[in-house]
């Protein structure tokens, strides 16, 4: 038995993992602009920022997975959507101290080398790249054997972006009285899947196949939504009104993600039938008899990010939003407290 084989009976197939990254090439280059100094295959990756386009550039990084959304990619064989999630989510977050994408890197772990499902995934992280406008420079595909459940991988990813020092939004600006104006969600994002799944797969016995007329969809349709990325429209925003501060609702609800961005002596107030709160959660709460407390905690209930803006630039800000293509909605105001969140 030769080395290679022996690796490969052990449950590493080093020339199928070799094969499947000369298939990712041109997905990747795809992402690439005049800023990638080097090839896909190198140790590290090379990135050439416009330094001279700033006075004072910040590097902003983030990095993050999709959660448990992964279960219902196994469950559907649908592996493309959570790689664009993955992106998504992560330039959403730099987003909110007003960085722009620069370039991204991603992780994907599993037990054994299934190729298609590795190249779905990349070729979705991929897309999610071209859209918010950075590079795929960098990433690890590892196999390990008896490590992940057969069939399962784990994908995580990182994002580096860039902000003017003097551009940087960090919720210090935010005063009582100003105007909370939420972005919509398209449905769940990354938000809750553990609950989401025990109540829709375990509770109610429904399969990704179940078609749920409330929603339009089914409920793997509904499920593997992909989450929402606000890059382009924010930045429209940016360029033409003060915005004060910026929160994405993820990793939990509006209560817990406001909070991070007010300054000490500030609370939010925000006022339930302001927006339309997607029938998905409607559902979820009935099915599991959920208390609208855990609710606002757990889900994004339809807001998936949320600006400060000045009161008397309210209207302004939710026009330029719309004229984006945004569903934007004045969901609440800024009150003195002490850095919770109100819904009333």
């Amino acid at each position: 038995m030769t080395e290679k084989s022996a690796y490969a009976a052990a449950g590493v197939d080093i020339e199928a993992a070799d094969a499947t990254k000369r298939r990712m090439r041109s997905i990747i280059r795809s992402t690439f602009g005049p800023e990638v100094l080097a090839d896909i295959g190198g140790f590290g990756g090379l990135f050439a920022p416009a330094w001279a386009s700033y006075r004072e550039p910040v590097l902003v990084s983030s990095v993050d997975g999709v959660g448990t959304k992964l279960k219902v990619a196994f469950m559907t064989g649908i592996h493309h959507t959570v790689g664009a999630d993955l992106v998504y989510h992560c330039a959403n977050d730099i987003l909110v101290q007003g960085a722009r994408p620069l370039f991204f890197l991603d992780y994907i772990g599993a037990g054994g080398h299934a190729p298609e499902v590795v190249l779905a995934v990349v070729s979705g992280v991929a897309e999610g790249c071209r859209r918010v406008g950075c590079a795929l420079i960098g990433g690890e595909t590892a196999t390990m054997p008896d490590f992940y459940r057969p069939g399962e991988y784990d994908l995580a990813g990182t994002i580096v972006g860039i902000v003017e020092r003097a551009r940087i939004v960090d919720g210090s600006a935010i005063r009582p009285g100003d105007a909370l104006i939420g972005l919509a969600s398209d449905g769940l994002h990354t938000n809750g899947y553990s609950l989401a799944r025990r109540l829709l797969f375990e509770v109610a016995d429904m399969t990704p196949e179940t078609r749920v007329e409330a929603w339009g969809a089914t409920v793997g349709e509904e499920l593997l939504k992909p989450h929402r990325c606000y890059v382009g429209p924010v930045f429209h925003l940016l360029d033409r009104a003060p915005v004060r501060g910026m929160a994405h609702i993820t990793g939990g609800g509006l209560v817990d993600n406001l909070p991070r961005v007010l300054p000490s002596g500030l609370a939010a107030r925000i006022e339930k039938g302001t927006w339309p709160v997607p029938p998905v959660f409607t559902t979820l709460k009935a099915m599991g008899d959920v208390s609208e407390a855990e609710m606002y905690r757990v889900f994004n209930m339809g807001v998936g990010f949320v600006v400060a803006v000045p009161e008397d630039r309210a209207g302004e800000a939710l026009d330029l939003l719309r004229a984006q293509g945004e569903r934007a909605y004045r969901i609440g105001t800024v009150v003195e407290g002490t850095g919770g969140v109100e819904v009333v």
